[in-house]
């Protein structure tokens, strides 16, 4: 009966009036939430991020690129070349747009019906006329509209992360890019080395001065020697295409691009990271995500309570003409009743996804703490073997290169001697290499476990450059 009252009370005009002003701040921002998506991505990457819409965009697009790209790519300029040119985080970024659509779609109510009938009986005419309201949508209204407004913010944190992901894979791959080419030169210097073993090895053995087994093996050393630059020439050619492929290129002209010869050297000491895991609590986007999502969760299971009962409740005017009689006024409900279906699975639903929700969010967590400290670890290893190689290992095998040399001067060591200790000492730059590139990979891993999503990539130490040291040997 209190529904009844207020429905006599209630007039079209009012009903009408009410849902002008609730959807009269249902439209559309002027940046569409990138806004928030580039201070994010800012705040974690030192760039920010900007979305395609006109043709005049992706000239200036464009013309960033090309400028970036007349000079030798550095990390930073990688990154920035991938945020602003990869089209697949372009397309990430229409999940905003869809966001907010449905955030103003929320704000506004459904279309009034309007309902009109005439019948006619030999002289008299009956003419029925009603308008009808969503009135459930009309209270509903600030609720569903609360739900879709977190539901865009988790759409700005998921495109936020998207950017991060692009700008921390975009660095691996630019260090890979750069070990395999560097890798190359050393590589080719190991073939070159064998070649000239191979070919003294065999002229010795047609005078006599060389057993056949002596020769054999300098051959195979030799063959096996062409296989790895073959196989280092297509890692730096892969490796490239996975840097180009995030950098969104195409064409001669774009993937002609330039990177340095050589890693960038070691810092004089690892940076000491405090607190890792508070900061990626109040960091990672991610985790952050999650909290959003239980909180939109939480906010649709109460939406669900409050309309259990009562799903379709419709209220509005309707007027009456009939030949010969006054014009009739009154009102019409159309309500739902709840005979057959009281709600009860829907709210069940409801928690039962809330609960799945808030487990997920405290698995995000500790997936979270694990993987940054687990990140850190890599960090700290993968700079102490890098350190090694520099200080203990290389220049170990550069004192013994001079050793060696001086016996061949004094005709104490043979030539195959010398190109021996040559090969080894290539070999172990190279695993340098491999250990330099490892730690570089392993600092952007840890800035992406405390500040995007999580790792992305293997923290664990490569062992392929001891292992190509040793074989070199």
């Amino acid at each position: 009966m209190p529904i009844k009252q207020k429905l006599v009370l209630a007039n079209p005009l009012a009903i009408a009036l009410s849902a002008f002003i609730l959807t009269g701040c249902a439209t559309f921002s002027k940046d569409g939430g990138l806004d928030s998506v580039s201070a994010m991505t800012k705040a974690r990457t030192g760039q920010t991020v900007q979305r395609e819409k006109s043709a005049d965009d992706v000239a200036e697009v464009q013309q960033t690129v090309n400028q970036l790209l007349q000079k030798p790519l550095t990390p930073d300029s990688a990154v920035q070349i991938a945020l602003a040119n990869n089209k697949g985080l372009q397309a990430s970024f229409a999940e905003l747009g869809i966001a907010e659509a449905n955030l103003v779609q929320a704000g506004r109510l459904r279309n009034p019906g309007f309902s009109f009938s005439r019948l006619r009986g030999g002289d008299d005419i009956e003419i029925d006329r009603s308008v009808m309201f969503d009135f459930i949508g009309l209270l509903t209204l600030p609720a569903r509209t609360g739900i879709e407004s977190r539901r865009f913010e988790q759409a700005k944190l998921f495109a936020a992360a998207q950017a991060v992901q692009l700008a921390a894979d975009t660095r691996r791959a630019y260090f890979n890019a750069v070990a395999a080419q560097q890798s190359v030169q050393y590589a080719e210097q190991v073939a070159n080395a064998a070649q000239a073993s191979a070919e003294l090895a065999q002229r010795m053995s047609h005078v006599g001065n060389w057993s056949k087994l002596d020769q054999a093996r300098e051959q195979a050393f030799y063959a096996d020697a062409t296989t790895q630059l073959a196989r280092a020439r297509h890692n730096a050619v892969a490796a490239r295409e996975q840097l180009t492929r995030l950098l969104g290129l195409w064409g001669t002209a774009a993937t002609d691009y330039k990177i340095p010869d050589r890693l960038p050297d070691l810092p004089k000491a690892p940076n000491e990271v405090t607190d890792i895991e508070t900061r990626a609590m109040q960091q990672r986007l991610d985790v952050q995500t999650a909290k959003r999502s239980t909180e939109a969760t939480a906010s649709a299971l109460g939406l669900t309570k409050a309309t259990r009962f009562i799903n379709v409740f419709e209220a509005g005017y309707i007027n009456k003409s009939q030949t010969g009689a006054p014009r009739e006024n009154g009102y019409e409900i159309s309500l739902e009743l709840p005979i057959f279906d009281w709600g009860s699975a829907r709210t069940a639903r409801a928690e039962a996804t809330y609960m799945q929700a808030v487990q997920r969010t405290a698995d995000t967590a500790v997936r979270a703490r694990s993987e940054v400290r687990e990140a850190y670890s890599a960090y700290r290893t993968s700079y102490d073997i890098a350190k090694h190689y520099r200080d203990e290992v290389v220049p170990l095998r550069k004192r013994i290169s001079d050793e060696v040399l001086l016996r061949y001067n004094g005709m104490l060591a043979s030539v195959f001697e010398l190109l021996t200790d040559a090969r080894s000492q290539v070999g172990s730059v190279n695993g340098a290499i491999q250990a330099q590139r490892d730690f570089w990979i392993a600092e952007t891993n840890l800035e992406a476990a405390i500040n995007g999503n999580g790792v992305g990539g293997s923290t664990s130490i490569s062992s392929s450059a001891s292992g190509q040291a040793q074989a070199q040997d």
